[in-house]
């Protein structure tokens, strides 16, 4: 029953449907905004959404279930509901930053903070329909609720990655949700009050009023908290940061060492990345008969396609990077342009905005030369483009006597996930050449080249190299005991299980 003597006035019921509308929005900001932070932390995005998406609606029915003992006071407890998620989803993504910075309990601190939202959230319709049940039918009530719930749902899934996560980023977005739901609360104290009696009106100012002076607080204060924890996960201090639509980059500077993160996860050092990028380049062109048009998916800071234009006969190469982000820091950034030596800015190099397996997908010329130069296959969504499939396109558009050439993680601390790309290049058609180094930022790293037809592998390399030499390149090609082949699963599009490997490999280290 509604407190108070009097009923709800038509600008109250309005009040309350929008607050159906408005709640469900923010309740599914809360879980993108989980799965998104715990994805960057811990990798697997299916993983973790899945987990986020599985607690998240458990929750809420155990939230629906408890609000059969929600008697009386329906207004006021709608309210305090509100307060609740206000302060608890409008920290969740500081809690979490805290979590992974200063602890290591992240993923039980995680499932405890989608259990608490996701209960909280089931509670807020029931009560709300229970509300209305005052002024409509049951049947009215509910389809009126879940119509406004599943419409408010879509909109925040629409705005969250192109609107608020881009121009906000995942704090300011937390905080700014929870100040909605804060919102809605106050609105319906002002709109309801009459409702309610003096003590109890009271009360729920100060309940109001406290909450909304803890987030407007935490939005003032949290750039220099996510700068005090995100420099805390780092080694060196940040000098450059953005949020984009597909993953946090950050750049860190100390001395003349300068390191690129996507995600959190390492992506080169300055100081020993030609290492890297030598033996992922220059076997492929030293191998290949055709080198006038060369293909980089990936390798959007610039520095493979560095090492491509050493060969004065590539006349074109195009270069294809889902983030223009990440191209755009690599052009205009003065740290990066001097490592990369503005290899993106020549008139070689066409940059392509997209997903690399849809380009490889679509008809183009030849390419004597196609290098993936892709982050760790850590997630099922990356992994796609080291499947059979995609190895299989990549073959299509080699010109006779190409060859591909892929970075494949570590063939000691991701044995499996190593051999599974190379068995993989295999079963796309390729003859496999393995080979590793060691990278100091990133210990023994390992590399899967492929060919279309059985080769002599001694080559003599034509540029001016610092690393790579005949005979570094053949003691690239032996394995030890520890590294050697395994058998594995071929990955493939319908079964990725290279990012099972790959999590599982690495979690056995670190």
């Amino acid at each position: 029953m509604l407190q108070g003597d009097e009923r709800l006035s038509r600008l109250g019921v309005f009040v309350l449907l929008a607050a159906i509308f408005t709640a469900a929005g923010c309740a599914i900001v809360y879980e993108l905004l989980i799965g998104s932070t715990s994805s960057l932390f811990l990798g697997g995005s299916v993983e973790q959404f899945s987990l986020t998406i599985g607690f998240f609606l458990f929750a809420m029915g155990i939230g629906a279930w408890a609000s059969r003992w929600v008697e009386g006071k329906l207004i006021t407890r709608f309210i305090q509901v509100e307060n609740a998620l206000a302060l608890i989803g409008g920290s969740a993504v500081s809690i979490l930053y805290a979590l992974y910075t200063y602890t290591e309990y992240f993923r039980y601190g995680m499932i405890l903070l989608i259990l608490t939202i996701g209960a909280l959230i089931g509670l807020e319709i029931p009560i709300l329909t229970r509300i209305l049940r005052q002024y409509n039918s049951l049947k009215s009530a509910l389809s009126n609720a879940l119509s406004l719930d599943y419409c408010g749902s879509l909109i925040a899934a629409l705005l969250f990655p192109y609107l608020l996560l881009p121009f906000l980023g995942m704090m300011h977005t937390s905080v700014i949700t929870g100040l909605i739901n804060w919102a809605v609360g106050l609105i319906v104290v002002l709109v309801c009050r009459k409702q309610l009696c003096r003590s109890e009106l009271k009360r729920i100012y100060v309940q109001v009023g406290t909450v909304g002076l803890f987030l407007f607080s935490l939005l003032i204060f949290a750039q220099p908290l996510v700068a005090l924890w995100e420099n805390a996960m780092y080694e060196d201090p940040i000098v450059y940061q953005e949020q984009s639509l597909y993953q946090t980059i950050v750049l860190t500077k100390r001395g003349e060492k300068i390191r690129l993160y996507l995600n959190g996860h390492l992506q080169f050092a300055s100081v020993d990345e030609f290492r890297y990028h030598e033996a992922l380049v220059h076997p492929a062109m030293a191998l290949s008969n055709v080198r006038e048009r060369i293909l980089i998916i990936g390798g959007g800071d610039g520095l493979t396609a560095r090492e491509v234009l050493k060969y004065p006969d590539v006349e074109t190469v195009d270069l294809v990077d889902l983030d223009p982000a990440v191209t755009r820091l690599a052009t205009r950034n003065t740290y990066m342009t001097a490592l990369n030596d503005n290899a993106l800015s020549r008139p070689e190099v066409q940059v392509h905005h997209a997903d690399g397996f849809s380009f490889l997908q679509k008809e183009n010329p030849a390419y004597g030369v196609i290098i993936f130069d892709l982050p760790d296959p850590r997630e099922e969504g990356l992994a796609k483009l080291y499947s059979r499939e995609g190895y299989r396109l990549a073959k299509r558009m080699l010109s006779p006597g190409g060859v591909i050439v892929t970075q494949a993680t570590s063939p000691y601390f991701a044995r499996r996930a190593y051999w599974c790309i190379g068995n993989t290049i295999e079963a796309a058609g390729f003859i496999p050449v393995s080979y590793h180094l060691n990278v100091p930022s990133f210990g023994e790293w390992g590399f899967q080249l492929g060919l279309q037809a059985e080769k002599d592998l001694t080559v003599d390399f034509e540029v001016s190299l610092r690393y790579l030499d005949s005979y570094v390149w053949d003691a690239m090609r032996v394995f030890d005991m520890s590294m050697g082949p395994v058998d594995t699963e071929i990955n493939r599009l319908d079964q990725p299980v290279l990012a099972r490997y790959y999590r599982e490999d690495w979690s056995f280290w670190f």
